[in-house]
């Protein structure tokens, strides 16, 4: 989190800057659906390099008028540019909800909120970004106004606003299953490169599990799992990697990731169940897939509900050269990115949201 000023207990005053970062899904498994409706999930969410950015600033208010009168929201594109057209401008956005949630939570303290938000993730796109918005927007007011609410609380308020929230408060790699709301992190993940593919067209989360429902009486029953038997060694890192191979790290890390990478991708760990629903919805999707591939990645795999997909490559190298030699035409939209560590610390503890 990068702090420019800190708030003060008696003033209630301060800004902070920080990144939303964006996740990608390697595989994302449906096991099944709750008697509310909420579909049960395995998949493991690694955040990246892309990333919005939140300027969050409070300052002392005297009136007492509801939250949503003593809070601004400005909003902008990557350099300065009008966003999309499909990013929320008002209220319903994600970053102005959580804001509000946050400190009617809070007791609504006396103070004025003031939101910039810069987009470079595509919205609706299966990269989070309006989840981690929002995760950034309560993990700043968290800092600003400290002992603003009760242990536990802002995890409670991160799985009320969406079911991606909760891996956005902490974002590490994680295995996340449930509906979002336990999140087991995975420390030592191997960096990847990727090449981030999105055919210009929103997709509803909504919508692609309402097609995926349709198509889930063809299918055969996913069992709980997959997604960690596909990751095997690959998810000890090089360490583990090379120990399991016999060979030192040392002179085996890039061989034994490479290894370990190209077995998890043939054991299924980049499929996701809501593809094909998502491929009904979107069919650019599969003409993207197909071109990944041509462009030389190891595999390919659908983030999330869709619609951007990404290929996976060996190298910085490999994926910046597949980027020039990509031909996609407009508006398709195209990055590479990679993946990042984290925040967490490297202890692997399981996180449960109440």
């Amino acid at each position: 989190m990068a702090q420019t000023r800190r708030a003060d207990a008696g003033s209630a005053a301060g800004v902070l800057s920080l990144p939303a970062p964006a996740k990608v899904n390697l595989g994302l498994r449906v096991l099944g659906c709750r008697a509310d409706g909420y579909h049960l999930l395995e998949s493991l969410f690694v955040p990246l390099d892309l990333a919005d950015h939140l300027r969050v600033e409070i300052e002392p208010e005297r009136g007492s008028g509801p939250p949503e009168e003593r809070l601004s929201f400005r909003l902008a594109g990557s350099g300065g540019a009008e966003p999309a057209a499909d990013v929320p401008r008002g209220p319903e956005n994600l970053a102005v909800r959580a804001a509000l949630r946050f400190l009617e939570a809070a007791g609504n303290p006396p103070v004025r909120v003031a939101l910039e938000l810069r987009k470079e993730i595509p919205s609706a796109a299966g990269l989070g970004g309006g989840s981690s918005d929002a995760a950034a927007v309560l993990r700043a007011l968290d800092s600003l106004l400290p002992g603003s609410l009760p242990e536990g609380r802002l995890a409670s308020l991160a799985l009320e606003l969406g079911a991606d929230v909760p891996f956005f408060l902490a974002p590490s790699p994680a295995l996340v299953t449930g509906i979002g709301e336990r999140i087991e992190p995975l420390p030592g993940l191997p960096e990847l490169w990727l090449l981030l593919a999105n055919p210009g067209v929103s997709l509803s989360t909504a919508e692609v599990f309402r097609h995926y429902d349709v198509l889930a009486a063809t299918l055969t029953p996913v069992e709980a799992g997959s997604t960690m038997r596909a990751l095997s060694g690959f998810r000890s890192g090089p360490a583990g990697l090379g120990k399991a191979l016999g060979k030192t790290v040392e002179e085996t890390v890039e061989e034994a990731v490479g290894e370990a990478l190209e077995s998890a991708l043939h054991a299924g760990l980049l499929v996701n169940d809501l593809e094909p629903a998502a491929r009904r919805l979107c069919p650019p999707i599969a003409r993207l897939c197909e071109g990944l591939r041509g462009l030389g990645a190891l595999d390919v795999g659908m983030s999330g509900s869709g619609a951007t997909v990404f290929g996976v490559f060996g190298s910085e190298e490999e994926a910046r050269a597949g980027l020039s030699a990509a031909e996609f035409e407009a508006p398709v939209w195209l990055r590479v990115a990679r993946t990042i560590a984290g925040t967490n610390s490297g202890t692997k503890k399981s996180r449960d949201v109440e």
